[in-house]
């Protein structure tokens, strides 16, 4: 049994935490909003003051931060988790992040004698709390095949991608689609509601045909409703699409859709809807 700690309890880190927690009988947490954790210390989760602190406590330590700048903080510099996590300790982070800090990651633990891997996940505030996450996963195969039955915990589809790097890079090909996706959702609803039709009927026939998606069926009604409850927030969903973009960028690839779904989504952030939930998208069509 390992000594496990989770960095970073925000809408589906928290789901997460519970999933560990209730496999496992004990977990040390820390955030950087300590109010986030006040559900999850009245579970019996064990918070710590700091990073360092709770990674020097660990032998397995996840993150789920916001955005790449937030990883840098936690695992570099003196009071990084790199320098103060034990030796043979492994660091898997949930974040969508850089293929590149996934590799700059990777290489600075290994020389510290520590394991990394990158796993971004997908399925957002109902999938977390379901525990059906998609993760994807880079990193070395030997330490996927380690730890895999803890990220069964609160994943369903845990697929290996390949290198390090390979997990944020699979991650940006999922935003895509997503991305896509939404819109799509988002312009069908207006289509649906401007000839008078039902949304929830809409959705009995088209929800299971060949335009079904998550973001259709999970986020559809909750658009028409005005509910732009936050499983996750627009802010961090333009840092998405804009890691995307500069990937794609600097492989000379013109993805049109992408860069027309970044638009409206920065859009949005600019206008101050950044707190809100992705299918507050339908803002910008209103």
């Amino acid at each position: 049994m390992q000594r496990i700690g989770f960095i970073g309890t925000g809408v589906m880190g928290k789901s997460i935490c519970k999933h560990l927690f209730n496999a496992f009988g004990s977990l040390k947490i820390n955030s950087r909003t300590p109010s986030k954790a006040t559900e999850l210390i009245e579970m019996g989760c064990k918070w710590l003051e700091s990073p360092a602190y709770l990674a020097s406590e660990c032998d397995l330590i996840f993150t789920m931060l916001g955005y790449p700048q937030d990883i840098e903080d936690v695992y570099l510099g003196d009071h990084g988790i790199l320098v103060h996590a034990p030796t043979g300790a492994c660091l898997i982070d949930l974040t969508t992040s850089t293929p590149s800090l996934a590799m700059k990651l990777e290489k600075l633990a290994i020389a510290k004698g520590l394991m990394t891997l990158d796993a971004p996940v997908s399925g957002g505030d109902i999938g977390a709390s379901a525990g059906t996450l998609s993760i994807m996963v880079g990193g070395q195969q030997s330490t996927f095949n380690e730890y895999l039955p803890i990220l069964k915990v609160f994943g369903k589809n845990i697929v290996y991608q390949g290198a390090a790097g390979s997990g944020q890079h699979t991650k940006c090909c999922n935003q895509i689609v997503v991305a896509g996706n939404m819109l799509g959702a988002v312009e069908s609803m207006i289509y649906a509601q401007a000839n008078g039709l039902d949304p929830e009927q809409i959705l009995k026939s088209i929800g299971a045909g060949a335009a079904s998606s998550w973001a259709l069926n999970n986020l559809a009604l909750r658009m028409t409703k005005g509910d732009y409850e936050a499983g996750f927030f627009i802010k961090h969903f333009v840092k998405d699409l804009k890691i995307a973009l500069s990937e794609a960028k600097s492989q000379n690839l013109k993805l049109s859709c992408l860069e027309n779904a970044y638009r409206v989504y920065k859009h949005l952030e600019d206008q101050g809807f950044g707190e809100l939930g992705t299918q507050g998208v339908i803002k910008a069509y209103l």
